[in-house]
């Protein structure tokens, strides 16, 4: 009998109440023994699949539905005490400035509109026809220089001044209003929420 044949030899042990058992040889080892477990375990590799396993739907489920439920929107209470005089009139200045630039671009371009549809000549022209008596006007009054850009627009700057500075004083003697009468009864309470 050669060394091989001693290798592959199989021992039968015997115990008394039970069938014999065949035991593998000594020189196996546990790394082989453990391979096949292995590779039965492992799920079948499939062309484009992962390496590492997917979680299965009902795991996945289970980590929504354990998850913290959705909290309603926090909200603020606060109350406004008081308004610098310094910051209104700075702030109602600017808004008063971009107003007046807005009312004089707008005065322009609604006159330059009306202009080429000759609806001042028309206006001149009725206002000289109810003057005139004889073909001689009957008033002092030169109706078509009422109508002259210059004038239009001019007087739409002087109104747009005007309002600059009226508006820009109310702001500051509203703000300085409001402050004494925040001290008196309390000041405006606001909630703010946040967005849902």
């Amino acid at each position: 009998m050669t060394a091989d044949d001693k290798q592959a030899e199989t021992t039968v042990r015997v115990h008394p109440g039970s069938s014999p058992q065949p035991t593998s040889p000594p020189s196996a080892s546990p790394r082989s023994a453990q391979a096949p477990a292995t590779e039965q375990n492992r799920a079948p590799w499939s062309p484009g699949s992962l390496s590492s396993p997917q979680p299965s739907p009902d795991a996945s489920g289970d980590k929504k539905g354990s998850g913290p439920a959705p909290r309603s929107p926090r909200k603020a209470h606060l109350v406004l005490r008081r308004i610098e005089p310094w910051s209104a009139m700075k702030f109602s200045f600017v808004v008063a400035l971009v107003c007046f630039v807005v009312l004089f671009v707008a005065v322009a371009a609604l006159y330059m509109v009306l202009s080429s549809l000759g609806v001042f000549d028309n206006i001149i022209q009725t206002v000289n026809q109810l003057t005139m008596a004889d073909g001689k006007p009957t008033s002092d009054i030169d109706i078509a220089s009422w109508f002259e850009p210059v004038r239009i627009l001019g007087y739409t700057a002087l109104i747009g001044a005007v309002n600059v500075v009226l508006i820009t004083a109310l702001a500051t003697l509203g703000a300085v209003i409001y402050n004494i009468s925040s001290d008196l009864v309390g000041g405006i309470e606001v909630t703010f929420s946040e967005a849902e």
